[in-house]
């Protein structure tokens, strides 16, 4: 698994808001944000387009709970914000992540999608001790993370974690 080089120069890695409880007989994909998640999507979605944080191109997982968390994005930012599903996010490996970023020429990409596999992309671009010093209780739900490129040192860095 290789760790992306710019472009992009700044990635945002959002995990979904909080996800109902599944109904009997519902698929997890199907989950949709609980009231909770709702209100956190709007939250964070807002907290990030205050701080100016607007990707060019958002992708998010085909999940449900993940098209409401970047939907909450979209509504925040601007309608000129270009959106694409990609079935691959749900249940995917960090190199599938990574991938996915890698093929991207816009300058900042946002993706929208789940843990373990959130968490673990942060890892792979920061390292271990930047993550765990940054998030000690692992990453939350409706949790941006953004990352830049920092090209004097060849490597990724965690500019800020902006939570609900």
């Amino acid at each position: 698994m290789t760790v992306p080089l710019p472009p992009p120069n700044r990635i945002y890695l959002l995990r979904h808001a909080q996800a109902a409880a599944a109904d009997p007989g519902q698929r997890d994909f199907d989950r949709p944000l609980s009231e909770k998640g709702y209100g956190d999507a709007e939250i964070i979605a807002d907290k990030a387009a205050d701080k100016g944080y607007r990707p060019d191109l958002l992708i998010s997982s085909t999940a449900l709970r993940c098209r409401d968390t970047a939907d909450a994005v979209h509504r925040a930012v601007g309608v000129g914000l270009d959106v694409r599903y990609v079935d691959a996010l749900y249940d995917a490996t960090v190199g599938t992540y990574l991938e996915i970023v890698d093929a991207q020429e816009a300058a900042a990409v946002m993706l929208v999608g789940h843990n373990p596999t959130m968490e673990q992309v942060l890892e792979t671009l920061i390292g271990h001790k930047a993550m765990v010093d940054a998030l000690p209780r692992g990453f939350p739900t409706a949790g941006l993370a953004v990352i830049d490129f920092d090209a004097s040192v060849t490597a990724w860095r965690l500019t800020d974690f902006v939570v609900v």
